[in-house]
């Protein structure tokens, strides 16, 4: 083994790319773990997670040390895209339980010093949603129908749609209608599934309703929510034609060519108006009782994705820039150094995430070759991730991202080291992108299979039946809960650890420098109070020497003291 003799300058000044917010609300540097209801514990035993399940694992949450947990959807929904498709936006799913099961959860979540965000799903309803079926069965030009986006089709009959918008999840994004003297009719748009019609946000009585849902899910007590599809409520006027990518993960480079689709200035004024909504429920001014919003917008460039974090506007949102990022030093250098910039601007807080409920999770993505484009999904079929290489830079790149000043996204399972089912027989396959794409794209199922708890008890601890709605890989039962927890060096023991030092050491309120280092490495200095704490990381291919007198406080590799080894990731002193 080769070490190289370059060591770390700790004397440097470095550049200062963030300094701490003034004030310490809570939502600025909070860690939030996101549980995917179908997958996280199911109490019934048919095979689906539920509240139930949820409520009786929240202590497990309290222990690893977060500050806040997101609830992909639970409503009222025909389930053609896990949940994505809302029918009733105040009622739970008999799948997931009940409303007051809702609010049990809630009050334990609290009871446990842990806050509730619950998903929001604004862009599009199931279209089994009251207001569509009462569109459908109403004429053209009618007031239900005004609701969505219904239009009339090109060609001598109405035969074309009316654009040539695709979906996301495949196939074109418009679907005709039978009018009901049974003859072809207008066509509705469908950004994502044919289930999932797109509502009119120009109509003034759709922004009435969702200022109500947030209301009522407000008085039931949660403390924010994450906005679905942030970027895509308002459409370009006269929706023209659009040849570019629709898929929201190949989105890059808006300022050149903006898809009319996305990221629409009028979304602002809507944004406005709810965060008005949100502020009304502090009114003591004390921002632990902040409620918040986290936008999910996939926006280039970051300028415009810090439009959304604007004080008047989201809390929060997530920084996909960092979650695509390859593993390399320069690529993480700049994403940072971007990151902050955009942010620091509109004096909001980055929010960092590696994995959630739709991307491959970082433990399998990392291991794939460097710079490969990112899969979505990975199959029997395909090449397969190096599990070893690509746990260990998952590690080493948590380790990064928990020592970042903002906030900071979890899902569930990462902290097991949880990797995407890749060798899922496609029989058991549910997301609709994979149906729409012919099985072009495998989709999402991989990253959702149910959590592991117990490596000798049916379907691994999710519940006593071994019944579960997509079927778990082997590898989880050695990676279960009960098989990490209290063991040294696991990466159950290792996120422990890093979510305790952040918070002792306040790390996420803290400013941060970047520091000149070796070749292939990153290295930052995040001074909080009076306290420095340094990170490092190791890209390349060599070991390295720390500088002398270094006192590791924690790695993401054991037995780190004097030489940080590749793909390793450590905090420490001097």
């Amino acid at each position: 083994m080769t070490v190289t003799s370059a060591k770390l300058d700790l004397s440097q000044t470095g550049t200062t790319l963030h300094r701490g917010a003034t004030d310490s609300a809570w939502w600025r540097s909070a860690v939030i773990y996101q549980i995917y209801p179908r997958s996280w514990a199911d109490a019934k035993g048919d095979g689906v997670g539920d509240l139930k399940g949820i409520t009786s694992r929240l202590p497990y949450l309290r222990d690893l040390g977060i500050d806040a947990v997101w609830l992909s959807p639970f409503y009222t929904s025909p389930q053609a895209d896990a949940g994505y498709d809302v029918a009733d936006y105040r009622d739970i799913d008999p799948i997931f339980g009940t409303l007051d099961d809702a609010k049990s959860l809630v009050t334990q979540a609290h009871s446990l010093g842990l806050r509730i965000i619950v998903d929001l799903v604004p862009n599009h309803s199931s279209d089994e949603h009251e207001w569509f079926k009462a569109a459908l069965a109403a004429a053209p030009g009618s007031p239900e129908r005004d609701l969505y986006m219904f239009r009339e089709g090109k060609g001598e009959n109405g035969e074309e749609p009316p654009n040539n918008w695709q979906s996301v999840f495949g196939g074109p994004a418009w679907t005709r209608v039978t009018e009901a003297d049974g003859q072809p009719g207008q066509w509705y748009l469908h950004l994502f599934d044919p289930k999932q019609p797109d509502f009119n946000w120009q109509n003034p009585r759709v922004r009435e309703e969702f200022e109500s849902i947030l209301t009522f899910w407000l008085d039931i007590g949660v403390d924010g929510f994450r906005v679905d599809v942030a970027h895509g409520l308002i459409k370009q006027e006269g929706l023209p034609d659009w040849t570019g990518a629709m898929n929201m993960l190949d989105l890059t480079d808006m300022e050149k060519q903006h898809p009319p689709m996305w990221d629409q200035d009028g979304v602002h004024e809507i944004y406005r108006d709810w965060r008005a909504i949100l502020d009304s429920y502090n009114t003591t001014g004390d921002d632990s009782k902040d409620r918040i919003m986290c936008a999910e917008a996939w926006v280039d460039p970051p300028s415009r994705a810090a439009a959304f974090v604007r004080p008047d506007e989201f809390h929060q949102a997530f920084n996909f820039d960092f979650l695509q990022g390859a593993w390399r030093a320069e690529d993480l250098r700049d994403v940072i150094e971007k990151s902050y910039a955009a942010n620091d601007s509109v004096g909001a807080p980055t929010t960092w995430v590696l994995s959630n409920h739709d991307v491959v999770r970082h433990a399998s993505r990392l291991g794939l070759p460097i710079g490969r484009p990112r899969p979505n999904g990975i199959g029997a079929d395909d090449e397969q991730p190096d599990a070893v290489v690509g746990l260990r830079r998952a590690r080493a790149a948590t380790t990064l991202m928990l020592a970042l000043p903002g906030g900071s996204y979890l899902y569930q399972g990462e902290e097991l080291g949880l990797p995407d089912h890749t060798s899922m027989p496609d029989e058991f396959r549910q997301d609709p992108t994979f149906a729409r794409t012919g099985g072009k794209e495998l989709g999402r199922d991989g990253c959702r299979v149910p959590m592991a708890w117990e490596k000798d008890s049916p379907a691994f601890g999710f519940n006593t039946t071994g019944e579960t709605w997509l079927p778990q890989p082997e590898v989880y039962g050695s990676l279960a809960v009960d098989q990490q927890d209290g063991v040294e060096d696991s990466t159950l023991e290792l996120y422990r650890t890093l979510l305790r030092i952040r918070r002792e050491r306040d790390l996420g309120e803290g400013s941060i420098v970047e520091l000149d280092s070796p070749a292939d490495t990153v290295m930052f200095r995040v001074e909080c109070r009076a306290e420095q704490t340094y990170v490092a990381v190791n890209l390349g291919s060599e070991p390295f020497e720390l500088s002398s007198g270094a006192t590791v406080l924690v790695s993401s590799e054991p037995g780190v003291t004097t030489t940080l080894p590749t793909d390793t990731a450590v905090w420490f002193t001097a």
